[in-house]
């Protein structure tokens, strides 16, 4: 705790450089405060500062039932009172004409600083996001009878538009059995890990009658029929269902997702793969959806907040509000491509607590084809909300005209300021829940992926995300700090810089490399350091702490051996962003999944 206060009070001191503002009051408030309240006054509360203070900004002036849990002197705040008075009259509360943007990323900074650091919340809240994850399922059942008396047909031949060819080349595809399965790193509901993945024995009647294991999970028909006894192909009411778990995000709430079963993940991520491909290809659809780009969505936040056109909506629990039913009714028209995603979908779900229960979402976070899947859904509702602000029914040609001002990556969505209040109403009659702390339309404050801009100034800030290390030991947060270093370095926060620098140099050499160093180093605008030359190479050295993490050995030999062989060195080019690493490893039939274990040896590398 006293390694995140010093820091804190050196971003302050940063900050208050920046804007010539003092803050040895502020930092008395925060000492004061963590003493009553320990870690979540920096990880919870500060962080709900700034969403009061982001919201101050989209209303364009400070409301008294915002800053609750803080005193106020006149119209602002107290704490922090120096920036505040930068950006907002104290008398009025109301946003000043020309607020200043430092004073801006310095509120944001401060009160952010450790928002999402990675430790673990109480089990209450855990409780608390599985009961809510239950309520979202019945928000779900709830609102499904109201789409279909009220909103599917509309929302069926939007879809239809938007959606035609891309459906139609998918469908083709799996028609000519164009798909090629294959496994991803992660964890799965049956906990099967690495190459065991290749070794699966379990398949259900729903998926074998779209994709047979025989031509899926054996190298050939011959294995197929050998190993035929050993496959358990289970009933509709015996599949295995989904594992819902909790990570870390914040302290205030976990993340709640899902695991999938390991055959059903095997042929999610091959039906993703022809789905990203497509969307690539399909002229209507790439200039709206992004799969893997997040760059759009940033410019369009930047070109909102500077010319107040665009708007950014964000959408709370996204991912368990799309019903399967708002799925389906897309891929109506296509029975091929509907009956294959609905194979791979699982329909029941183990939630702590509650036992299993049946899904009426589509899938949960953890599913290959969630994210994809939720972004056509939104994509529709939100052009389903541009034709109710008009009033009349969109033609393809009116579709194409919105290319530049409509964006959905994931549930971040980007629409014309014109039409937001049209898309909002629409997306909450459809179920959806827009976060509107997080949605901006009406001053000149934008964030979408990341990115977060005022009146056309980058105010993206840089954030904690482990606990400083104490000892050569702490792997993960030596690694996570340097990272933390180095991004405080080119933000300018020098005092962080010196801060983290005696943090680092405590535990490990930290001379200045360049940025393909394999040894973690300090970034330096006067360069690289150079301690000796390589007599062979020529190339300038430097000791310099290493991190090498250690692969589980995992040997895959036999048939297992032979299908994955068949499933990494494929002869149609794909993106190396979907490929598996073991595509490029020389031992991956001895070693595979995540890695085990990390340790830090000390030498002489690159120094650029």
């Amino acid at each position: 705790m006293k390694s995140l206060l010093l820091l804190l009070n050196s971003v302050l001191h940063d900050m208050g450089t920046l804007c010539c503002v003092s803050t040895s009051l502020d930092y008395k408030t925060i000492e004061t405060r963590v003493k009553h309240e320990g870690i979540s006054f920096l990880t919870i509360t500060l962080p709900t500062f700034a969403k009061d203070f982001e919201r101050s900004l989209e209303l364009g002036k400070v409301d008294h039932t915002l800053f609750s849990s803080f005193a106020f002197q006149r119209g602002l705040p107290r704490f922090l009172g120096g920036y505040l008075d930068l950006v907002f009259d104290r008398g009025t509360g109301i946003l000043l004409n020309v607020p200043d943007e430092s004073a801006i990323f310095a509120i944001r900074q401060i009160s952010l600083l450790f928002s999402k650091i990675l430790l673990p919340c109480r089990d209450d809240r855990v409780a608390a996001a599985f009961t809510q994850y239950i309520e979202c399922e019945l928000d779900v059942i709830k609102h499904q009878s109201q789409f279909v008396n009220h909103l599917q047909s509309d929302y069926a031949r939007l879809g239809s538009m938007l959606f035609r060819n891309l459906f139609s080349s998918l469908a083709n595809r799996l028609y000519q059995r164009e798909l090629l399965p294959k496994h991803g790193r992660g964890s799965t509901a049956d906990r099967i890990l690495g190459n065991k993945k290749y070794r699966i024995q379990e398949w259900s009647h729903r998926l074998d009658r779209e994709f047979p294991f025989m031509d899926y999970l054996s190298s050939s028909y011959s294995l197929a029929l050998a190993n035929l006894s050993c496959i358990d192909i289970r009933e509709p009411w015996d599949e295995r269902p989904v594992r819902v778990i909790s990570v870390p995000k914040t302290l205030k709430t976990p993340r709640i997702i899902a695991m999938e079963p390991s055959y059903l993940q095997y042929m999610q991520q091959g039906i993703l793969e022809l789905i990203r491909e497509e969307v690539e290809r399909d002229r209507l659809l790439a200039p709206f959806l992004s799969t893997k780009d997040q760059t759009p969505n940033q410019r369009s936040a930047l070109e909102g907040s500077l010319y107040g056109n665009l708007a950014t909506l964000d959408l709370s629990e996204a991912s368990d509000r799309v019903s399967n039913l708002h799925v389906r009714t897309l891929m109506d028209r296509f029975p091929v491509l509907d009956r294959a995603v609905q194979s791979t979908r699982s329909r029941k779900a183990d939630v702590p607590g509650y036992g299993v229960i049946h899904l009426s979402k589509f899938a949960s976070m953890g599913s290959a084809l969630c994210f994809d899947m939720e972004a056509a859904v939104f994509l529709t509702v939100v052009f389903l909300g541009i034709e109710r602000s008009l009033g009349h029914r969109l033609t393809l040609r009116d579709i194409k005209s919105f290319q530049g001002q409509v964006r959905v990556y994931g549930d971040d969505i980007i629409v014309p300021v014109d039409y937001a209040l049209s898309v909002v109403e629409t997306l909450e009659a459809f179920g959806f829940k827009v976060n509107l702390r997080k949605s901006f339309w009406n001053g000149k404050f934008r964030e979408s992926c990341g990115k977060e801009y005022y009146n056309g100034h980058d105010v993206s800030i840089t954030r904690v995300r482990r606990m400083l290390p104490k000892q050569r030991q702490h792997v993960d947060e030596i690694e996570s700090t340097v990272s933390l270093r180095n991004q405080f370095y080119l933000a300018g926060l020098w005092n962080a810089v010196r801060f983290l620098d005696e943090v680092l140099e405590r535990i490990i050499p930290f001379p200045a490399t360049g940025s393909t160093s394999p040894g973690k180093g300090k970034l330096s605008h006067l360069g690289y350091q150079t301690e000796m030359i390589h007599p062979d190479l020529q190339m300038p050295l430097v000791r310099a702490a290493v991190i090498s993490r250690r692969t589980p050995n995992d040997p895959l030999d036999d048939y297992g051996a032979l299908l994955k062989f068949f499933l990494t060195n494929r002869k149609t080019p794909v993106s190396t962003s979907v490929l598996p690493d073991s595509h490029f490893s020389k031992n991956h039939l001895e070693r595979a999944g995540r890695p085990d274990s990390a340790n830090i040896k000390i030498r002489w590398v690159s120094s650029y």
